[in-house]
C-alpha cells in the first residue's frame, strides 16, 4: 500500500503539522482524529487495513490529518472565546493548507470528510458549513453540538456562547439555515452518520438527522446495536459506509 508522510510549517496555526496519506488514487478522503488524537491514529486503530482493497485498487486516498483539540476547544486553560479563535483557525488550515495540498496531489475532485467520535464531529461540521468541496462526509459517532453536556461528557465552552459557537455547531445553525445555495450543495451531498442505540450522543445524531430531514436534505442515519463507539465498531463499519 503506498504511504506517505508530509510535515510542514502552518501558518495559519504558526506551527509545524503532520499528515499522513494512504493511496495512490481515487476519491479524496479527508480523515480526522479523535478527541486530542493524532495524524497517524486511523493507521494504529487499523482502520487503514479495513480500507486496504480500496486503497491498493485506486478507489480512496486517505489524507489523515494531525489535530489541535488540546489547543483549541479541549484547551480548559484559555478563555472559550480563544477556543473557538484557535478551532477557527484549524478550519482555515484544513481549507486552505490540507485541501489544497490534497488537490495537488490528486486531482480527483471528489472529496469526502470523514472521521469518528470527535473526528466525526469535524466532518460534519467543516462539509456543512463548507459543502461546496465536498461530495460526501462519512460520520462515526459523533457529537455534533459541544456546548451542551451530555451525560459524563461536559459543555467545552463553560456556559460561554458566541456566533463562532453557534456557527459551529451543526445541530444550532443547520435548523436556521436559509441560505439556498448552501442547502442546494448540502442536498447533492451523500451523508452517513452511524452511532450506537446506546451512545450518549445518540440524541445528537437523532437532533441532527431530524434538521437534515426538515431541510429535505437527503441522509443515511444507521443506529448500531449497544454504544458501538469504539475501534472494533469502527473496523466493521468502514468497508460498509466508505
Amino acid at each position: 500500500m503506498h504511504r506517505e508522510y508530509h510535515k510542514w510549517f502552518s501558518p495559519n496555526l504558526n506551527r509545524d503539522m503532520e499528515l499522513l496519506v494512504f493511496g495512490h488514487a481515487g476519491a479524496r478522503v479527508l480523515v480526522f482524529p479523535t478527541r486530542r488524537g493524532r495524524f497517524y491514529e486511523y493507521e494504529n486503530f487499523g482502520l487503514v487495513n479495513a480500507l486496504a482493497d480500496r486503497l491498493d485498487n485506486g478507489w480512496l486516498q486517505l489524507f489523515c490529518v494531525d489535530s489541535v483539540d488540546r489547543e483549541s476547544i479541549y484547551n480548559r486553560y484559555v478563555p472559550p472565546h480563544d477556543r473557538i479563535r484557535r478551532h477557527n483557525q484549524y478550519e482555515q488550515y484544513i481549507l486552505n493548507e490540507v485541501l489544497v495540498f490534497s488537490r495537488l496531489k490528486n486531482p480527483q475532485p471528489f472529496m469526502i470528510a470523514h472521521g469518528c467520535s470527535l473526528g466525526a464531529y469535524h466532518a460534519v461540521n467543516t462539509a456543512f458549513r463548507h459543502p461546496q468541496w465536498f461530495g460526501k462526509v462519512v460520520a462515526f459517532s459523533g457529537r455534533y453540538d459541544l456546548s451542551s453536556p451530555v451525560a459524563e461528557f461536559r459543555g467545552l465552552f463553560d456556559d460561554y456562547y458566541d456566533d463562532d459557537i453557534y456557527f459551529h455547531s451543526p445541530n444550532h445553525f443547520l435548523p436556521n439555515l436559509t441560505d439556498e445555495q448552501l442547502l442546494t450543495q448540502l442536498r447533492r451531498m451523500q451523508i452517513t452518520l452511524t452511532i450506537g442505540a446506546d451512545d450518549p450522543f445518540l440524541g445528537s445524531n437523532m437532533a441532527l438527522s431530524q434538521a437534515l430531514a426538515d431541510k429535505q436534505v437527503s441522509h443515511e442515519l444507521y443506529v448500531w446495536d449497544g454504544r458501538a463507539h469504539q475501534v472494533d465498531d469502527w473496523q466493521k463499519m468502514a468497508p460498509l459506509y466508505l
